[in-house]
């Protein structure tokens, strides 16, 4: 089972998605892809943290996330993925149109082939005006051609909003 998980800030996708890999009655890792670039990222880092379940083994990962999920590519296994965006933005940041390419590449061709149940999770950011600048352009862009290729890789897509689960996709 591939699923993904969309929604805005403070939407609830983020427990919703715990609560889908949870039921699985699998192993769970959580990859984290977010960095603490300030005090309130920090305090939503510590949140995400409190309400995760202790036993959920944890990888850090910013970056190279596709190595990441490569490794943990098993039908054993379930894989939770938090948060695509904030990967996005991490690539971005770099200022690396190489290195963008081919971790998104590496990134679609894994989740495409994975073998146990992953759920993804990924901020919906194509619901507000056109940003002013640049770069804010640039990331709903990608984060939207991201979404819906992930959207076609995958089983099942949920939008959350207020809490309430709304599905846009299920297939057996």
């Amino acid at each position: 089972m591939k699923h993904l998980v969309l929604g805005g800030i403070r939407s609830g996708k983020s427990a919703f998605a715990q609560e889908q890999v949870a039921q699985l009655g699998k192993p769970v890792c959580y990859v984290a892809t977010s960095q603490v670039w300030d005090d309130d990222m920090e305090k939503r880092v510590q949140l995400h943290k409190e309400n995760r379940p202790s036993e959920w083994r944890v990888i850090e990962e910013p970056l190279a996330l596709a190595s990441v999920l490569e490794s943990l590519n098993s039908p054993e296994q379930a894989v939770i993925v938090e948060c695509f965006t904030l990967w996005l933005t991490n690539l971005l940041c770099l200022e690396d149109e190489a290195r963008l390419a081919e971790e998104k590449s590496a990134l679609l061709k894994v989740v495409e082939n994975f073998q146990g149940d992953l759920v993804l999770v990924s901020s919906e950011v194509g619901l507000g005006i056109i940003p002013m600048n640049a770069l804010a352009r640039r990331f709903a862009d990608e984060a939207g051609e991201m979404n819906q290729t992930l959207a076609k890789l995958t089983n099942r897509v949920t939008f959350v909003a207020a809490g309430l689960p709304m599905p846009l996709k299920s297939h057996p």
